[in-house]
């Protein structure tokens, strides 16, 4: 065995952990005559999300160009993910965060961002559900929020310097794959992700796929109209600001029950504990595969833990059965 440094070049702050995650192929849950899977798995991020990229991004560029001062407040609405990565970037810089967040979204996740230091203003949601309506609530109570003084707004959906936070991610893939990738699949919630991926990954392949998933009940990108659906952080019922069209091959809509269902069946036959966007790239990731062929390659990303949601319906009802 080799023996642990503890120089102080080898140490680190908490945003270094940033980035630099695993890659893993999907096995039992893969059909026949289907592409190779592969999964990025953001949980390892710090806060255990892939949003943890983005909020580096959007507060060390407002520190840069003088939106964002010392002494000031930020100020986000999220479904819980990048309100955790916000608090995290925000308590290792020392700015004070307020978050808007929702009753719809899962108490581990409003548990985490309180955590984290930051101050929660929740808008009650119908049934529990994400809708536009939702959407557009958070948005508003974050708007009237971000007019106190001393207070900068990240406004998610509509910065461009999230879509640069994912830059990164993209030159990862590429590296790990060795340049040897046919197709990226991921959801879309303000689309930067996937707009920040395909930009890199199209520079050096253009004939590579990008294929963007959504919500069955909810498919407005794929000309459908909005509805609710249980699919956290993706799905916010109109066409996010950031959305690039033209750097998207294909659209795949996938029914929240069937995400959940393969959010369960990767953490039961492949150790893959992930949360519900991550099921439904699963589930779009493997419909390409099939069309792709046994040769080529797709990559996915698992973008948050299954420590999320264990309260939610997606593992609490598996607990409950595995009791009977």
């Amino acid at each position: 065995m080799g023996s642990l440094s503890t120089g102080k070049d080898q140490l680190m702050d908490i945003l270094q952990a940033i980035g630099n995650t695993s890659m893993v192929r999907l096995g039992k849950v893969v059909p026949p005559n289907c592409a190779d899977v592969f999964m990025k798995l953001e949980w390892e991020n710090p806060t255990g999300s892939v949003k943890d990229r983005m909020a580096q991004a959007v507060i060390s560029r407002a520190e840069e160009d003088g939106r964002l001062k010392p002494g000031d407040a930020v100020i986000e609405y999220t479904g819980g993910s990048t309100g955790a990565s916000l608090a995290l970037v925000c308590a290792a810089k020392g700015y004070r965060i307020k978050i808007v967040s929702s009753d719809a979204f899962s108490q581990e996740k409003l548990d985490q961002m309180a955590a984290l230091g930051a101050e929660l203003t929740l808008v009650p949601s119908e049934g529990g559900l994400t809708t536009k309506k939702l959407i557009l609530d958070m948005i508003e109570v974050a708007r009237r929020l971000s007019q106190e003084p001393h207070t900068y707004w990240t406004d998610q959906l509509n910065n461009h310097d999230s879509i640069v936070g994912y830059y990164w991610l993209g030159e990862e893939i590429w590296h790990q794959t060795q340049g040897e990738i046919d197709a990226f699949v991921h959801c879309v919630g303000t689309a930067a992700s996937s707009r920040g991926v395909a930009t890199v990954l199209k520079r050096y392949k253009p004939s590579i796929k990008i294929v963007a998933v959504e919500p069955a009940e909810s498919a407005v990108l794929s000309g459908g109209q909005p509805g609710s659906h249980k699919i956290e952080g993706v799905g916010i019922g109109y066409t996010p600001p950031l959305w690039d069209a033209t750097l998207v091959d294909d659209i795949l809509p996938v029914k929240t029950d069937d995400a959940k269902e393969m959010a369960r069946r990767i953490a039961r036959e492949e150790g893959v504990f992930a949360g519900v966007s991550s099921g439904a790239n699963v589930v779009a990731a493997l419909q390409v595969g099939e069309r792709l062929g046994p040769k080529a390659k797709v990559v996915t990303l698992m973008a948050d833990s299954g420590l999320k949601y264990l309260n939610t319906d997606v593992y609490k009802t598996d607990n409950t059965r595995a009791r009977s």
